[in-house]
């Protein structure tokens, strides 16, 4: 029960994040929070949860039974969870700050982080062919090398 408990906690966390992310003002502030706060005290659950876990599920990484195996422990499992979590929040925020600098509206944004949300690097593919566009539609006395 604890293990749901944590899981509860991690994604409810993360959610908020993301929900600061997409429809706050990204206050410096608020940005510092989440990438150093929020990113910070969900990679500390993290590593401790492998720290603890990782050697006595008897997997690893060396093939796909392993990875079954180390994911058929619970704490394993939701440290995988929050890996998840962490990278894609630590991104959202990534391309948030990015896309802030080069201007695009935060309705152009929305979906982008939507998709990172939801489908990590979907969301980072989106973002990236914003940027290639947006690289490419600029005159080309303002695009850099």
């Amino acid at each position: 029960m604890v293990w749901s408990a944590l899981f509860s906690v991690a994604s409810m966390a993360a959610l908020l994040g993301w929900l600061a992310l997409v429809l706050l003002p990204r206050w410096p502030t608020l940005l510092t929070a989440l990438s150093t706060g929020l990113v910070g005290a969900l990679c500390v659950a993290y590593s401790a949860l492998m720290l603890v876990f990782f050697f006595r599920s008897g997997g690893g990484f060396g093939s796909l039974a392993a990875v079954r195996t180390l994911f058929a422990s619970d704490p394993v499992l939701l440290a995988g969870w929050i890996h998840y979590l962490v990278f894609d929040l630590f991104v959202g925020i990534w391309i948030a700050r990015q896309a802030d600098s080069m201007g695009l509206s935060r309705l152009v944004q929305a979906p982008i982080l939507l998709a990172t949300f939801m489908f990590g690097p979907l969301g980072l593919l989106l973002f990236q062919g914003c940027q290639t566009g947006t690289r490419l539609a600029a005159p080309a006395t303002h695009r850099s090398a």
